[in-house]
């Protein structure tokens, strides 16, 4: 048995043992998270939300892309999200890479370079700075001013703001 079918037995013992329910659409506390997609980070436990509470968008770095920018505009304009959180964290497996790096190690391994940005960093809370601020001067979303943002530490689960000077 693979990983994906222990994983698919998993849900069916876990389905069989809550009540069906259904949410609502629109997360009770109005609010979208953009984080890293790293496996050290339970975002539900270390925030104490419940289903249904808000929006999780991850990506490898928690960076806000030019896709994340496209589901905070959908979640704040069709499901009235007003604030945004945005966490990235100590020990961040993207801060090994560098941008021209690793494009040239996928073009090396394909033959094709990748069209996508890498966004790869090295100073963790300058890049959280960067990242509230790509959100801020987002024209596309509605609630720019409330975005925040926090470095997670994976050993000690405790989170740090990280101040954001306007001028950038």
């Amino acid at each position: 048995m693979g990983v994906i079918d222990e994983l698919l037995a998993n849900n069916r013992a876990f389905a069989a043992s809550l009540p069906t329910r259904h949410l609502d659409v629109h997360p009770a506390r109005m609010l979208a998270i953009v984080t890293c997609m790293d496996s050290r980070l339970d975002v539900f436990a270390a925030l104490g939300l419940r289903d249904g509470e808000a929006h999780v968008l991850r990506n490898a770095g928690g960076v806000i892309t030019d896709d994340v920018i496209r589901s905070l505009a959908i979640s704040q304009r069709r499901l009235g999200k007003r604030e945004v959180m945005l966490i990235h964290h100590t020990d961040c497996g993207i801060q090994a890479l560098t941008d021209d790096g690793f494009r040239a190690e996928l073009q090396q391994a394909t033959g094709v370079a990748p069209a996508f940005a890498i966004e790869s960093f090295a100073d963790v809370d300058a890049d959280v700075r960067q990242s509230v601020l790509r959100v801020r001067r987002s024209p596309f979303l509605l609630h720019r001013d409330p975005a925040r943002g926090f470095v997670y530490d994976v050993d000690s689960h405790s989170l740090r703001e990280i101040e954001v000077d306007e001028e950038g």
